[in-house]
């Protein structure tokens, strides 16, 4: 496990008489420092396959299990301008659930567990209690996620970024059997579509939701809002939903063709993705009805629903596209693990040329 060290360009002092690395803005002692704090964090998110400890130069994972034709699956992502509010509300001990959120939801869509992560955090100034309460989440993030946090870096960057700026980023790596890869050649006509709900805005769209929240509706993240019955920030700052673990649990019990992640895009673009040349999907607006956030961006900003639509997840985090005879038991399965969800649509045959894959019909109740 690779130790999250302090880092800039050059690691060396300056020539100059009298100048130091930290007159320069690298404080290495602040680094030491914040790596103290979160060892106790990064020592829950492990697995039996992590070797060696905090410290190493690079993460070590031993695959065992005895598989047969193992693939290995990897992703990289960020969690976007979402960081904006936690730096506004100084409040950043869950942004790092959102990184192995927008990391191991895509990993899970092809049927791979999750194995481990790597972070990478740029920071003008590093804050020891802040680097700590960062990496925190991402540790909090791989528990819930199953996977193990193998390592990451920390890199200072005085003149680059403000002092009080960051940015999260992270890989992580899954595995899967070669056989039992999920994607669009699983895709029959007849499969349903299960629609898996969000944890609200999730970590897409928050440019535009900034925009409308902040700056046209000039809304104080710190003021309560009846319509969520919590304020603003705490809104914007929910963490978003890992749903790798009841993805897995689905693969396990029923016959899933495919899964989609929500994300940037929107739900019809993202299931688009995933639906093979010469099928398309019909997805029911009436199914369900988004949160209350979705509607006040809305409402508003004066924002065109396709515009929504193509921006946020409108309250689909996940989708399951499942075999037309599992469908009950896959949603016993997700109500079990407390996953809400509900039929979306159905997957049919285009007439000829489709121009999309997948798109919403009717109107969402109440919104």
């Amino acid at each position: 496990m690779t130790d999250n060290s302090l880092s800039e360009e050059s690691t060396s002092a300056s020539a100059h008489a009298g100048a130091s690395y930290a007159d320069a803005g690298v404080d290495i002692a602040a680094g030491d420092r914040a790596v103290e704090l979160f060892k106790t964090h990064v020592k829950k998110a492990t697995r039996p396959e992590v070797i060696g400890g905090i410290g190493g130069f690079a993460g070590l994972f031993a695959l065992k299990g005895g598989y047969r034709e193992p693939v290995l699956a990897s992703s990289s992502d960020g969690v976007g301008t979402k960081i904006a509010v936690a730096q506004a509300m100084d409040k950043h001990d869950t942004i790092g659930i959102d990184l192995v959120a927008m990391v191991v939801d895509d990993l899970v869509v092809c049927g791979a567990e999750p194995l481990f992560m790597q972070d990478y955090i740029a920071i003008g100034k590093v804050v020891p209690e802040r680097v700590a309460e960062i990496v925190g989440g991402i540790a909090d993030g791989c528990v819930l996620a199953g996977c193990a946090l193998l390592g990451g870096e920390t890199a200072e960057h005085p003149g680059l970024m403000a002092d009080d700026a960051y940015d999260i980023s992270g890989t992580g790596v899954g595995i899967v059997e070669a056989d039992s890869l999920l994607g669009p050649d699983r895709v029959r006509p007849g499969d349903v579509i299960i629609a898996m709900r969000s944890s609200g805005l999730h970590s897409n769209g928050y440019s535009l939701a900034r925009k409308v929240l902040l700056d046209i509706a000039r809304m104080p993240l710190e003021g309560h809002v009846e319509e969520f019955g919590r304020t603003l920030g705490e809104e914007m700052l929910e963490p978003t939903a890992i749903y790798s673990k009841d993805c897995l649990a689905l693969v396990a019990e029923t016959e899933v063709r495919t899964f989609s992640h929500v994300t940037g895009g929107g739900l019809a673009s993202n299931l688009g993705r995933v639906l093979p040349h010469g099928l398309v999907a019909e997805l029911d607006r009436g199914s369900w009805t988004p949160a209350p956030v979705f509607s006040v961006i809305q409402q508003r900003g004066r924002v065109e629903r396709a515009e929504m639509e193509a921006t946020f997840n409108m309250g689909v985090g996940m989708v399951a596209v499942v075999a037309p005879g599992d469908v009950d038991r896959a949603l016993a399965v997700l109500t079990a693990r407390h996953i809400d969800s509900w039929v979306l649509g159905t997957v049919g045959k285009s007439d000829g040329e489709a121009a999309e894959r997948a798109w919403l019909v009717g109107n969402h109740p109440r919104f």
